[in-house]
């Protein structure tokens, strides 16, 4: 079924990577996370063209214009809305797939793209506002569980030295989408005033090809095996994604850490958050998820356009060097996610994050001074690019990818939805507070940024460890460290202590072997 794409000595990585892994990991991303990306762009170009249509349809309906108030925020709730569907989506991720799988989910979930498609594709002729903003909404649902689902069901499949490779494929594909939007919204392809409702609904176009494919691949042997308890199902799986290899081990790995579960339920997001032994993923997860959204990068594709007319680009120039951005994005990428198994993903994170502050406090040192020395504008052009670099070699896709890495299987679907809610509400408020700060601070507005940014690289530095090529139990442990966890002997009859040699209890409740050594002088009764 799996066949190895590259075969050489055994422990490399490639004599893992089979056709399968490739498959499913482009056919998730390309279907789903791409999605996430277009949509983020794709409004941008035909903004102009799309407030004209909202401006005429109410003529239509009510024989007045808009004033420029209510148009811009009819636009602004079009742009918006797609970050409110996504937070809906985030905390839908935890019922969905405990119910459907995460190929489940990821597959039953297309239905969403193709109507917000339908909706979007036919507003013009409809002459119907209400359905692009629709449409918009249900994209957003779409993309804010996709943005969970699709790097937890990678990280599932994936085996552990394999994990952050794969794990970062959706951020690139995300990349891809912005890079696509922004391509085919050019005024010499989709750019023009009656394309845009299909430039709109081109979403469906990748959504059919992952539907026609995806199916046919296996679901989540550890969803299989840990929580659905299908052995059979799960050996299966595992020849689909392995070749050559002993699955024996695979399936042994998974079955410690279902023993070092005290419980084979999903939690809920309460109770994530009341378990103590848990407190530190969830910290970090917090943190690097806001610290994504709050390192600043929305904020620069505002001020990118106005950065670049600063340096001197000719107006009508400005889509083409706004494309070129795109593709740094895909360049820092391809760097993380080529890298992030021999460097790790503390370094990624840690320097992507500084690189960023750096780039943010450049920034503001660059408009500052730029009047004085005219120079300095091209330094601003100079930190945009180095943010955005930055921000796609490691920020971009890792917080994703440790939010699967720091859970086991039961408090992973939860995990997610914290990180994914948000990372969302991080976005919004982003977008909706930047114009104010930056009326109030001017220039100095992207220090904070710059604070955020070096904040989040301190205490990844400080506190996460890291999880390269180590299974989840292994992980657990490393941060069950950091929990003051008593001995277990009060949990043992007292007769018993001196007869069993326990050993210390993992972040799970559980014993870390899972199993109780006897004194081989004694016998248990």
């Amino acid at each position: 079924m799996a066949e190895e794409v590259l075969i050489t000595s055994p422990g490399k990585i490639s004599s893992y990577l089979t056709r399968s892994l490739l498959a499913v990991a482009f056919l998730t991303s390309f279907g789903s996370s791409m999605l996430y990306g277009y949509n983020l762009a794709v409004v941008n170009s035909p903004a102009a063209y799309i407030k004209d249509f909202y401006n005429r349809s109410v003529v239509s309906r009510n024989g007045t214009m808009l004033d420029e108030e209510s148009l811009t925020l009819m636009y602004s709730l079009t742009v918006s809305i797609f970050a409110i569907g996504g937070l809906v989506g985030s905390l839908m991720v935890g019922v969905l797939v405990t119910r459907f799988g995460r190929k489940g989910t990821v597959v039953n979930t297309s239905v969403l793209v193709f109507l917000a498609s339908v909706l979007m594709g036919f507003s013009k002729i409809c002459g119907s506002p209400e359905m692009v903003i629709v449409g918009r909404f249900i994209t957003g649902i779409h993309s804010g569980i996709s943005l969970s689902v699709v790097p937890m069901y990678l990280g599932e499949i994936a085996p552990k030295n394999l994990r952050g490779f794969l794990g970062l494929v959706p951020s690139i594909f995300i990349c891809v989408g912005v890079f696509s939007a922004q391509i085919l919204g050019l005024h010499e392809l989709l750019g023009k005033e009656e394309h845009w409702p299909l430039l709109l609904s081109l979403v469906a176009v990748p959504t059919f090809i992952q539907l026609m494919l995806l199916p046919w691949f296996p679901e989540s042997p550890r969803y299989l095996l840990i929580e659905k308890h299908n052995v059979h199902a799960t050996i299966t799986a595992l020849k689909w994604y392995r070749s050559k290899c002993n699955i024996q081990e695979e399936i042994e790995e998974m079955q410690e850490e279902q023993r070092s579960l005290s419980s084979a339920d999903t939690l809920s997001v309460w109770q994530l958050l009341l378990d103590k032994n848990v407190r530190w993923q969830v910290l970090s997860v917090v943190v690097i998820n806001i610290g994504m959204q709050l390192s600043g990068i929305d904020a620069i594709w505002f001020y990118t356009n106005d950065i670049f007319e600063n340096a001197g680009i000719p107006a009508e120039e400005i889509q083409y060097t706004t494309v070129g951005t795109g593709a740094i994005e895909i360049i820092g990428g391809l760097i993380g996610c080529f890298t992030i198994e021999k460097l790790g993903r503390r370094p990624l994170v840690i320097g992507g994050f500084t690189i960023m502050g750096v780039c943010c406090a450049g920034i503001t040192l660059s408009l500052i001074l730029q009047v004085s020395l005219p120079f300095m504008r091209y330094i601003s052009v100079t930190c945009v690019v180095g943010i955005i670099a930055g921000f796609c070699i490691g920020p971009a896709g890792v917080p994703f990818l440790m939010t699967a890495e720091l859970f086991k299987q039961s408090h992973r679907p939860a995990a997610y939805i914290v990180g994914g809610s948000l990372n969302w509400i991080s976005n919004f408020t982003v977008g909706f507070v930047f114009p104010f700060l930056q009326m109030s601070a001017g220039a100095y507005c992207y220090l904070v940024f710059a604070a955020v940014c070096c904040a989040v690289a301190a205490y990844v530095y400080a506190f996460i460890p890291e999880t390269k090529n180590k299974t989840f139990v292994e992980i657990s442990r490393m941060f069950s460290k950091k929990e003051a966890i008593p001995e277990t002997q009060a949990l043992v009859a007292p007769g018993l202590v001196d007869t069993l040699k326990l050993r210390k209890m993992n972040g799970y409740g559980t014993l870390e072997n899972g199993s109780l050594e006897l004194d081989s002088s004694s016998s248990a009764p």
